[in-house]
Parts: C-alpha cells; sequence; structure tokens
C-alpha cells in the first residue's frame, strides 16, 4: 500500500488490488516518526481527524466506532462471563473504551508497543480517551508479544488481537507460534479476537490462513464476522473469533439484547447477522 497528500486530498493506495480511497483534508495536525512507524494525523472536511501509520489510514473520527464496537462487544458476549480482558495494540483506547463497558470485566490490560499512538489520541480524539482512567484499565507501552510470553497459563478470559495490518510491528501478531501462546494463557472457555482485514480482498488468503492457524494452535472453535469500514480497503472489514473450549458460533444473545450501553453499530441482531456468511467467503473457507 502506498499513499499520497495531492492537494487538499489524502489518498491511499491499494495497490494489489488496483483500487484506493482519499478524503479531502483542511490540514496536518501532527507529523511524528516514532521508533517504530510514522504517524500522521489530519484534519478532514467531513470525516473529523483521521490517523494515519505509515500511510495506511487507522481511523477517523467518523466511523471509528463500527471497528471497535465489532472488536470488542461479539467477543466479550461470547464469554460465558467475561471478568479478565487483555488487548495487545489499540493504542488509540477505543477498544479499551468499549470493553469497559461491560461492567461484569474486573481489569483490563492494554499492551501497545508505541506511545505515540495513545498520545496522539489523547490530542486529537478524545473520545476514545474516555475511559482511559478507570481504575479497572491498565495501560502498558510494551511488546505485546513478550507480554504474552510472560503471562502465566490459563489467566485470561478474552483477548483482543487490536493489531494493524500484518506487516512491520504486527507482522508477528498472526503467525501460528503466537497463536499457540495466546492459546495457552486463555483460561478454558477463553476467547481471542482477532482483526482479520477485508473479506473482499483477502478471504482467500490472510483469513483463511488465520482461521486455519487458529485451528492448529488448539483452537475450538472460529468464526469470521464481517462489517462495514468506510475508511479500510474495500470499505469492508472483518474480525475472526476463535474459542478455547467454547462455540463462538454462539453468544448471550439475552444479555447483549438487555444491554444499555450507548452504542452506534452492535446489536445482537447485527451480531447474529454477521455469523452468516455470504456463500463467497464460506466457499474461500472452505478450499
Amino acid at each position: 500500500m502506498t499513499s499520497s497528500l495531492d492537494g487538499q486530498w489524502f489518498t491511499e493506495v491499494f495497490d494489489s488490488h488496483g483500487s484506493a480511497f482519499s478524503l479531502k483534508v483542511s490540514e496536518k495536525l501532527l507529523d511524528v516518526q516514532s521508533p517504530y512507524q510514522h504517524l500522521e494525523v489530519y484534519a478532514t472536511e467531513t470525516f473529523g481527524n483521521l490517523m494515519v501509520l505509515d500511510g495506511c489510514v487507522m481511523l477517523t473520527d467518523r466511523d471509528n466506532f463500527l471497528y471497535h464496537e465489532m472488536i470488542a462487544h461479539p467477543a466479550l458476549f461470547t464469554h460465558a462471563d467475561p471478568r479478565r480482558v487483555v488487548i495487545i495494540g489499540g493504542g488509540d483506547c477505543g477498544t479499551l473504551k468499549e470493553v469497559l463497558r461491560h461492567p461484569g470485566v474486573e481489569k483490563v490490560t492494554q499492551i501497545d508497543i508505541d506511545e505515540e499512538v495513545t498520545k496522539a489520541a489523547e490530542r486529537f480524539f478524545p473520545a476514545l480517551v474516555e475511559a482511559n482512567h478507570d481504575p479497572r484499565a491498565e495501560l502498558l507501552f510494551a511488546d505485546g508479544v513478550k507480554w504474552v510470553d510472560d503471562t502465566p497459563d490459563e489467566s485470561i478470559d478474552v483477548l483482543i488481537i487490536d493489531s494493524t495490518d500484518p506487516v512491520g510491528p504486527a507482522e508477528g501478531l498472526f503467525k501460528t507460534d503466537f497463536l499457540k501462546r495466546c492459546h495457552r494463557i486463555l483460561k478454558p472457555g477463553g476467547v481471542m479476537v482477532q482483526q482479520s482485514e477485508s473479506p473482499l480482498y483477502h478471504s482467500g488468503s490472510i483469513i483463511r490462513e488465520l482461521r486455519r492457524d487458529m485451528q492448529e494452535a488448539g483452537f475450538d472453535s472460529v468464526a469470521t464476522l464481517p462489517f462495514p469500514q468506510p475508511v479500510y480497503p474495500s470499505g469492508w472489514w472483518s474480525v475472526t473469533l476463535a474459542g478455547k473450549n467454547a462455540d463462538v458460533g454462539a453468544f448471550r444473545e439475552q444479555d447483549a439484547a438487555c444491554n444499555e450501553m450507548p452504542l452506534d453499530y452492535y446489536t445482537p441482531e447485527a451480531h447474529r447477522g454477521a455469523l452468516v456468511l455470504p456463500p463467497f467467503m464460506r466457499r474461500a473457507f472452505a478450499e
């Protein structure tokens, strides 16, 4: 993927699929080279603020709720009683905010390698960091793979891998060996969820391979949930759930229906519908 700034337009080009996405911008608000990646923030005319990492769109004010709600709530409502939650990545803190909406959660540890992302969120995306000072929240800036290695067996209920694309700092988070380590630290009944790229572009490659790797790592069930995401390549994204002695094809529908969270996308109906994959995805996964 490449990106460019041509006059007032920021454009991310997805070369391998001959597509691009553009937003009209009015101002560059931040340009930082961290030890890990190039971080930019722009003000746009219609999508609020825009965060870009290494030329790839990460989030905007206007539509980030789609991703953050769908990576958090399906996993939390799938687990029978989530109390101990860990987020690997997620430095913008939007996923952390969604997890902490669940009153039964007792502790959430977020481990992101790049503190600059959280600093940028605090400055330019204040709505995402509203829960950072919740006493149940722990923010660590460290290597998530090493943190998993140092974590005791069967000590986590839900593990959320809120990573960037499988390149650079996030590449190791898509490997079978890492998934085996994730399986080790989950309690029986535990649920893991990982962002899994575009259903349209990656069903026959990244998503299919991730599902197979999860099964090889010892997970008993796997489910991929697609959802709209306008600013990501193809405008369509997904998360993939995996269960350790848990069926991720079912969830606590009554609890999801009775929740009083002020959500903008997730509903039990949306969750149920996302579990029913379109034929082209089912064919890709069966190959």
